[in-house]
């Protein structure tokens, strides 16, 4: 079978489609960053934490309640997102007024609860979630193999990446949103609840956190520190693909997913920070971000 500058195919597409799931993941969390950033002007920094909620309350249905893995997907975002709607409702709506940092500030340290809270309950070791009985195994494709539950997550994603941007882009209620943000008095004067359309943004963006932790589950151990171990890498895809872009996240989070699994392959010592390299020097010629716009 052919090699690649020497690189055999199992080793180069078992790293594509490993860049292609972390993309997934980069793609979902950064997505719901740009639209509350986006759309609400509000740097969440507790996105990790609410990420890491989706996995915590898909492992607690399947063990405590015997909900599967499917009923899960819908349920632990609804959970997630309703936690966000109460945040948003109790806590950030007080500071929409003042400057960016005190709403970075905050959903910093609403971080650092969420996370103490789950380690002082679970501890930090890490829970095993079954992969679901029908997507258990794999296909052989002859040049690699592919798990079924792996292929799943990047279709998932890429679904729900596609609905969102088709949302808010091409329908009235993205539309109204988009309104929101831009003029709330005017919106406002035209019966649109303004105020119940920011909560309910964020509890959308949330609940995208809480979708991917889901996914993330049977991948990855569900322990609270895997959503900090994955928010820096998020802020910077969104850095590159533009803050409050929801194109330029989900272009950027999958392109960049398998740009970090190809240097795996070619050049293993970059792995860890091509992505933050790539930033910098999309700073440097663009600052708004590849897919942002100028101020």
């Amino acid at each position: 079978m052919f090699e690649f500058l020497g690189i055999p195919p199992q080793a180069l597409f078992g790293q594509v489609l490993l860049g292609l799931i972390n993309g997934s993941f980069y793609a979902i969390l950064s997505l719901g960053l740009a639209v509350i950033f986006g759309l609400l002007n509000i740097i969440n920094f507790s996105h990790g934490a609410q990420y890491m909620m989706g996995a915590f309350v898909a492992w607690m249905c399947l063990n405590y309640l015997g909900i599967n893995y499917w009923a899960a997907l819908l349920i632990a975002p609804l959970i997630v997102g309703f936690t966000g709607v109460a945040i948003e409702r109790l806590l950030l709506k007080r500071i929409a007024h003042v400057d960016h940092l005190y709403g970075l500030l905050l959903t910093f340290g609403l971080a650092l609860i969420i996370q103490g809270l789950f380690r002082n309950s679970y501890g930090s070791s890490g829970l095993p979630y079954q992969i679901p009985d029908e997507l258990r195994g794999g296909q052989n494709l002859g040049f690699m193999f592919l798990p079924y539950y792996r292929g799943w997550v990047v279709v998932a994603s890429l679904v729900v990446c596609l609905s969102t941007w088709f949302l808010i882009e091409k329908t009235k209620l993205g539309a109204y949103l988009r309104a929101a943000t831009e003029n709330p008095t005017l919106t406002q004067a035209f019966g649109i609840n303004v105020p119940l359309m920011v909560t309910l943004t964020y509890g959308f963006g949330v609940a995208l956190a809480g979708f991917a932790g889901v996914l993330a589950a049977p991948i990855y151990s569900v322990n609270p520190n895997m959503g900090a171990d994955l928010i820096i890498v998020v802020f910077a895809v969104v850095v590159i693909g533009g803050m409050g872009s929801i194109l330029g996240a989900i272009v950027t989070g999958f392109s960049l997913g398998l740009i970090e699994g190809l240097t795996k392959v070619f050049y293993p010592e970059a792995s860890a920070t091509v992505i933050f390299i790539i930033m910098v020097l999309v700073l440097l010629v663009r600052p708004a971000g590849l897919f942002g716009r100028a101020a």
